[in-house]
């Protein structure tokens, strides 16, 4: 459990992205994605997660911003299969509520090996700033894929919705924290009756 660290390149005619993470890390984090608000949210998931993050994406954002949010979120999922191994001695589970204001969300995940987005989230307008507000869905969608979890996202209140969006991902990194937190009493074995993840 001491190398818990990933690089993972994903290179297409869409975006060339590069992931480093580790997952033992204090919140160092350098973010060149060409997407402002991806990185603003990027942000809280690592200081709320404590782990050690660099994402650069030279994506397509001349035409807009999918491409390269969906593709972070898939080569962020590798990033966290890989750093992850077998998943032996991990709490697994993770959950967070977070506050921001008025608006509150709860994250829960499952890093089963089954993926799965449960994603209940309504927004009042169609953008914040420039980011279009259907795009963590995306972001998600791709990250629980490739890290082959089970994540459950609700937004339980608020009126604005960059705080809404912002409420979901640092719960998001709440989460995370816990499930890959290491628990001692598991003695490096998977949590599962099944024996793997």
């Amino acid at each position: 459990m001491s190398n818990r660290r990933s690089r993972v390149t994903r290179d297409t005619s869409e975006t060339q992205i590069i992931v480093e993470l580790d997952l033992d890390g204090s919140g160092t984090r350098h973010f060149d994605t060409g997407v402002p608000f991806l990185e603003h949210m990027l942000d809280q998931v690592v200081r709320h997660g404590m782990l050690d993050l660099k994402v650069t994406c030279n994506g397509d954002t001349h035409i807009d911003d999918h491409h390269s949010v969906e593709d972070i979120g898939i080569a962020l999922g590798q990033a966290f299969n890989e750093a992850l191994g077998d998943k032996s001695g991990i709490y697994r589970y993770g959950h967070a509520y977070v506050p921001l204001d008025e608006a509150l969300s709860r994250v829960v995940i499952d890093f089963s090996g089954r993926p799965g987005l449960y994603y209940d989230c309504e927004f009042k307008r169609d953008r914040v700033g420039s980011f279009d507000v259907d795009l963590p869905y995306e972001f998600f969608h791709g990250f629980v894929n490739h890290a082959r979890a089970t994540l459950h996202i609700d937004n339980l209140k608020g009126d604005n919705d960059h705080h809404k969006i912002e409420t979901i991902y640092k719960a998001f990194g709440r989460a995370l924290r816990a499930a890959i937190a290491t628990d001692e009493q598991l003695q490096g074995k998977p949590a599962s009756t099944k024996g793997v993840l």
